[in-house]
């Protein structure tokens, strides 16, 4: 029988019996994934604008408060990296330091997302006790309404960017309007990863004390700083399979300097996000039914 204290919206959104099995093919296939989450459409979408809201509420600086890290980070590291130690990409002999400072704050928007969405995906379980051990509820979506939050803080982040871009060059690129495309594997390798973590962080608390050494130790390895065409030959195979650095390389090509992505490595992140967004969402939803036991 419905409780009528219950809100609406946990009501609608009543999720199979721990002693049901989901089958296999609905946890690996992406269009199965997807199929999945659309019925929670609206849940998602209510989620990531909590969120996002959530982050200007009390705010006196508002919006402009969201890019207080970003620059502040972008201007430290533009003044260490472009005027004291003299660093270039390589990209063309007419490189500038307003150029290399672009291309630097470029590469630490996409590494913000990632570091958001990675950094929070081990508490996000344990952070939301009532939604496990009181009412039935899609736990899933908690990833996905957080990747959607540093979406939007991405998009945000894209602004003085473009205008930066703008006021150097008084043109963007038309190949700027590949960075969705760009970004699309870097996505579905947040939410798989997120959701593995997020799982993984029920049952093992100290992952949320490692997930930080991990960041920092790939914001020095992803081309955030370099760029992949001066990293030497014996170990740029190692990374190009990692898909921060493609994504880096890929996205400031695009939006600075107007070069296309190329296929080859892109296919082949694209196949990786695949691959950690099906392993991830299978881990957590054959996980989640213990969650309630351990917390």
């Amino acid at each position: 029988m419905r409780n009528d204290c219950q809100p609406s919206w946990i009501m609608s959104t009543q999720m199979p019996s721990s002693n049901e099995r989901v089958s296999v093919s609905h946890l690996v296939l992406p269009w199965r994934i997807a199929a999945h989450l659309i019925r929670y459409w609206s849940l998602i979408w209510q989620f990531s604008k909590r969120e996002v809201l959530a982050r200007y509420r009390g705010s006196y600086l508002g919006v402009l408060g969201s890019l207080v890290r970003p620059m502040a980070m972008f201007a430290v590291y533009a003044v260490v990296f472009g005027c004291i130690f003299q660093s270039k990409l390589g990209h063309g002999p007419d490189e500038s330091k307003f150029d290399f400072a672009l291309a630097l704050f470029c590469g630490l928007v996409v590494y913000d997302f990632v570091a958001e969405c990675i950094g929070r995906a081990p508490m996000l379980v344990l952070a939301n006790p009532n939604y496990v051990t009181r009412v039935v509820f899609p736990l899933e979506i908690l990833c996905v309404s957080t990747v959607g939050a540093a979406l939007a803080q991405l998009v945000i982040s894209l602004v003085p960017l473009l205008a930066g871009l703008l006021l150097a060059h008084g043109a963007i690129p038309l190949t700027a309007l590949y960075l969705p495309v760009i970004l699309l594997p870097l996505i579905l390798i947040c939410l798989g990863a997120g959701w593995f973590l997020a799982g993984l962080g029920v049952f093992v608390r100290d992952i949320s004390t490692l997930v930080p050494v991990f960041l920092s130790i790939m914001m020095f390895a992803s081309a955030i700083f370099y760029s992949l065409s001066k990293v030497p030959v014996e170990y740029l195979p190692l990374f190009l399979l990692n898909p921060l650095a493609v994504a880096v390389d890929q996205a400031r090509n695009a939006v600075l300097w107007g070069i296309a992505p190329a296929c080859p490595h892109y296919l082949l992140m694209l196949a990786i996000g695949l691959v950690v967004l099906a392993g991830g969402y299978a881990f957590f939803m054959r996980t989640k039914r213990a969650f309630a036991d351990v917390m």
